[in-house]
């Protein structure tokens, strides 16, 4: 069996060369489309409005971490002075040329975001009563309201600078909003302007709502309020100029392996670091006085093209503070309830029910709470001896997390945390303190590989006194708050050939012991990589054997060259493949003698489609499995991840004749990806309008569903 070094220094010898630009999509470029089509969702008048604004305000979290990571690798390689062609970059450009022609695509897509801001959702907003007013707009009791709120929360928390020889910049935290303004001495008739800087806490809500009449919802920004109140905080000064602002700063982690520190202590270091890291982009507004963005730019050392001018907030991700604060549920997705999974009557518990049968749940469909108390069962039952979980990301005051706090002081428990989660690593850094305060084992997985596989097991002692292991692998975080809208996979089960290897797994992140083998579940960065190549080049020989093949794949990403090349190669043997890929994928259907059989879709609806699910016709015995990883180098050979099968073939029907075939068949929210790169709506033409989420939605309410044939993602 190949080790980690071994995969990962024979993935770097198959993408050495730079790719052939007609075979493959850039990864920036297609992550651009992606957030599109997450933009196009604002701007779809289906959708409900407040719902509309939710897309808009993501696209903005989209574009932060997008600019935060992808955009100062960039920068960092060039400061660093890496000038070679990076052999992954389209046409083989350098750093620089990838750099400028991103930056171009990146002020476009904004100019995009504040289009739809300005022309579509403000009108729309005006239309039901929703309105955000400048100062000058305010009644009489709404200034009064908003300047009580100055006066007792605001203003105690800002401190104004002036920036002179004795007053130095102010060090802007990343993504902090700030004001900045042009200032004249009123007491000097000579002497120049000086800039002026209030950087807002973060605590602070960004949206004000204000005293309005039945039926109305109006609100101040909060930068609007205070720049109301900037005469009183730069007393002696007139003020010619003032507006928003707000620098993105490189949030990469920069970690090197030393035996003297704990990876705890590595990550809360860089972490400190990450807030203090270079400057890569600057956000204001674009009413702002050109000296004002001039000295801004100057200070933080950014090229032109690194100051982008805002068409109004410069912060678009905090619109999402209308969608919480304005009950109008007309205006949103109506509620929906997940189906709750009924263990038999002949089950006395949810250990009874695993003996019997797996159980397979698709979030949010279906509940997330069996999945809890899975784990809660395992903290409170005096006949499970050991409990070991990994944890890549859940939520404050999670279920599961207070259950494995509560097993540490009575069971063997061991939690293996990742820190490196990205953005999440301080609330990660806290519980591991507080897992291991418990009595519980804190480990961190394999130094330089992010722990992303979703695994909890338990090994109990049932009442015919055998010691039997009881499991449950996911495709998405132990966090039951975005169980509710990520739509994920789940199963859990007792079957001795899986938990075996899960028991495996384990040793393996905490030890790094490698065994011999982990079938059936698929091991990165040992075995999967390797393991997937293998299930498509097994199609292949299948159809030119005359065999039966074909693959239907659903993941967030594709970006793995060797995967790419094995699946071109599948569709010239006649393998007819479906890819349903929400996000980035480099892969480019649908050209001639190439990819003539292969068709992808992205979906991207109400819930945030991350589940990943790989169905393989294998000569007509098929193979089903679902797992952690998409089809990208990060997760193949540069993360702990697991893919599973689903063996109950009741549970596989499922997946493929239920789940798989609705997402085949959507015709209202998939985007289809064209041989050019474009993405062109899919339209349901002689066929009846079909969405696969609110199908699904319906079919976990009880209701009969006819998922139409696959014709559709044919025919398009």
């Amino acid at each position: 069996m190949p080790t980690r070094k071994s995969t990962k220094a024979r993935h770097a010898a198959a993408t050495a060369e730079a790719p052939d630009a007609s075979l493959f999509f850039n990864r920036d470029d297609s992550w651009i489309r992606f957030n599109q089509r997450v933009l196009e969702e604002a701007q779809d008048t289906t959708n409900p409005l407040l719902e509309r604004v939710k897309f808009l305000a993501i696209t903005a979290s989209n574009l932060d971490e997008f600019v935060e990571i992808r955009v100062a690798a960039f920068l960092q390689r060039i400061e660093d002075g890496y000038d070679e062609a990076k052999p992954t970059d389209e046409g083989g450009l350098r750093p620089q040329e990838r750099l400028d022609q991103l930056t171009e695509r990146l002020h476009a897509f904004v100019e995009d975001q504040y289009r739809c801001w300005n022309d579509q959702i403000i009108p729309a907003l005006e239309q039901q009563n929703i309105r955000l007013l400048r100062w000058t707009q305010l009644s009489a009791e709404a200034r009064a309201h908003a300047q009580r709120i100055f006066d007792t929360e605001v203003d105690p928390l800002l401190t104004p600078v002036t920036i002179d020889p004795s007053h130095p910049f102010p060090r802007v935290l990343n993504k902090a909003l700030c004001i900045a303004l042009l200032l004249k001495s009123k007491r000097k008739a000579a002497g120049s302007s000086v800039l002026g800087v209030v950087t807002v806490p973060r605590a602070l809500p960004r949206l004000i709502p204000l005293p309005s009449p039945a039926g109305r919802y109006e609100f101040i920004s909060l930068h609007e309020l205070i720049e109301a109140q900037a005469e009183h905080m730069f007393r002696g000064y007139a003020i010619l100029s003032q507006s928003a602002f707000r620098v993105t700063r490189n949030s990469n982690l920069y970690l090197q392996e030393e035996e003297s520190r704990s990876l705890l202590e590595s990550v809360r270091e860089e972490l400190h670091n990450r807030r203090k890291g270079d400057v890569v982009r600057l956000e204001i507004e674009s009413s702002a006085a050109p000296e004002v963005i001039e000295r801004l730019r100057e200070n933080f050392e950014l090229a032109p093209a690194q100051v982008f001018l805002t068409q109004g907030p410069v912060n678009l991700s905090r619109l999402m503070h209308l969608y919480s604060e304005i009950p109008l549920p007309a205006l949103k997705f109506p509620p929906f309830t997940p189906r709750e999974y009924r263990i038999s009557k002949g089950s006395a518990s949810i250990f009874d029910e695993l003996r019997q049968r797996d159980i397979l749940l698709h979030h949010p469909f279906d509940s997330y709470k069996l999945v809890e108390e899975f784990v809660e069962a395992g903290a409170g039952d005096p006949a499970v001896i050991s409990m070991k979980q990994t944890l890549y990301r859940t939520s404050k005051d999670s279920p599961i997390f207070r259950a494995l706090t509560h097993a540490g002081q009575s069971k063997e428990v061991t939690v293996v945390v990742e820190l490196m989660a990205r953005f999440d690593e301080d609330s990660n850094i806290r519980w591991a303190r507080e897992l291991e305060d418990a009595g519980v084992g804190v480990f961190h997985g394999i130094f330089g590989y992010k722990t992303h596989c979703k695994l909890s097991l338990l090994v109990r002692r049932d009442a015919d006194g055998m010691m039997r292991r009881y499991a449950h692998l996911g495709t998405g975080n132990y966090n039951p708050v975005t169980a509710r809208f990520y739509t994920d996979i789940s199963l859990l089960t007792a079957r001795p050939e899986i938990t075996e290897m899960v028991h495996r797994v384990f040793h393996y992140l905490t030890a790094e012991t490698e065994a011999d083998t982990y079938a059936p579940l698929l091991v990165a960065p040992l075995t999967l990589w390797d393991g997937i190549v293998t299930l498509i080049e097994r199609e292949t020989a299948n159809a030119r054997a005359g065999r039966p093949a074909g693959i239907v794949a659903k993941m967030n990403g594709l970006l793995d060259r060797r995967v790419v090349e094995a699946l071109y190669a599948a569709s010239q043997a006649g393998v007819e493949i479906d890819l349903i890929v929400r996000g980035m994928c480099s892969l480019r259907p649908g050209v001639k003698g190439l990819s003539d059989r292969i068709r992808v879709r992205s979906i991207v609806g109400r819930f945030l489609e991350h589940s990943r699910i790989f169905h393989f016709v294998h000569g007509g015995q098929p193979v089903t499995l679902c797992g952690s990883a998409d089809w990208m180098p990060r997760n193949l050979v540069e993360r702990c991840e697991v893919v599973f099968p689903v063996e109950d073939p009741v549970l596989a029907a499922r997946l493929r004749d239920e789940v798989l075939a609705a997402y085949l068949a959507d015709n209202v929210k998939a985007r289809l990806l064209q041989p050019d790169g474009s993405y062109i709506k899919a339209t349901p033409g002689a066929h009846a309008p079909f969405d696969a989420q609110q199908s699904l939605m319906r079919l976990a309410e009880g209701h009969t569903i006819a998922i139409p044939a696959r014709s559709a993602s044919h025919a398009e």
